[in-house]
């Protein structure tokens, strides 16, 4: 798997943030899981009340949405997590039971207070996680991700994508999307996809084999372009055949007149 969100989900401020960062530094700001990647569920990191957590603990055996962020960012993070909690609840999908939500920290400097004030009542409850750590076992959970950041020293700030992946059960890493551009339909058929289809009753396996809609790209896979093409075709005849039996009758019609 390639995903790579750059223009579209980067948290690129304006002058503030380029006046610190060269071209060359931004272009690296990225999420691009690479194939088969996986987040270290034996991570450790301290959850809102001080107490370590694993990474494995957080997840707890349930498919996860995994959302970095910046606490103390002034821009676009805190309403991205609204645009993700709000979304999280309208999937029918019940948290702490079909779903696990962690929302880690993307800077070791930020405190508990810092999380606890970035979080302030938008995560909470079974199943939900806000997480800080050193910077060195944030580093390591971004690498495994694919999630890639630039720290702007002279503005105390730092870029990154404004997006999250989901995991399965075991830390796979199953998507990428955007936590802007966001959803529920598609938010509920990535946590589906991620539990492999052990989530969201019959109706939500029935779903997942439609699941051919990139919600990264906003574009249909190939195999399900290919199907959408042939099932045009496929009620383009079926159209030409309904008109040409109606046209038949119509004339078998006017000769027994």
């Amino acid at each position: 798997m390639r995903t790579c969100l750059l223009a579209m989900f980067l948290m690129l401020w304006p002058a503030v943030a380029e006046a610190g960062l060269s071209e060359q530094q931004i272009g690296r700001v990225s999420l691009a899981p690479a194939p088969r990647a996986s987040a270290p569920l034996t991570l450790v990191f301290r959850d809102l009340n001080g107490n370590k957590t694993t990474l494995g603990e957080a997840v707890a055996g349930r498919p996860t949405l995994l959302l970095p962020a910046d606490f103390t960012c002034k821009q676009i993070c805190g309403p991205a997590l609204t645009i993700v909690a709000t979304a999280l609840q309208k999937t029918g999908l019940t948290q702490g039971t079909d779903y696990s939500l962690v929302v880690v920290g993307l800077d070791a400097q930020d405190d508990i207070e810092a999380a606890r004030t970035f979080s302030n009542g938008q995560v909470g409850g079974t199943g939900a996680s806000v997480l800080v750590g050193e910077q060195s076992t944030i580093d390591s959970l971004m690498r495994s991700i694919g999630y890639s950041f630039a720290r702007d020293d002279s503005n105390e700030a730092l870029a990154h994508p404004a997006a999250f992946v989901t995991l399965t059960r075991d830390g796979a890493v199953a998507r990428a999307m955007s936590s802007l551009a966001l959803e529920p339909t598609s938010l509920r058929l990535a946590l589906i996809e991620a539990g492999k289809g052990t989530i969201g009753g019959l109706a939500g396996r029935i779903a997942l084999l439609c699941y051919g809609f990139d919600a990264v790209h906003g574009i249909y896979t190939r195999q399900i372009t290919t199907l959408l093409q042939i099932a045009g075709a496929l009620t383009v005849l079926a159209l030409a055949a309904g008109i040409g039996l109606l046209v038949l009758r119509s004339s078998k019609r006017r000769a027994s007149a």
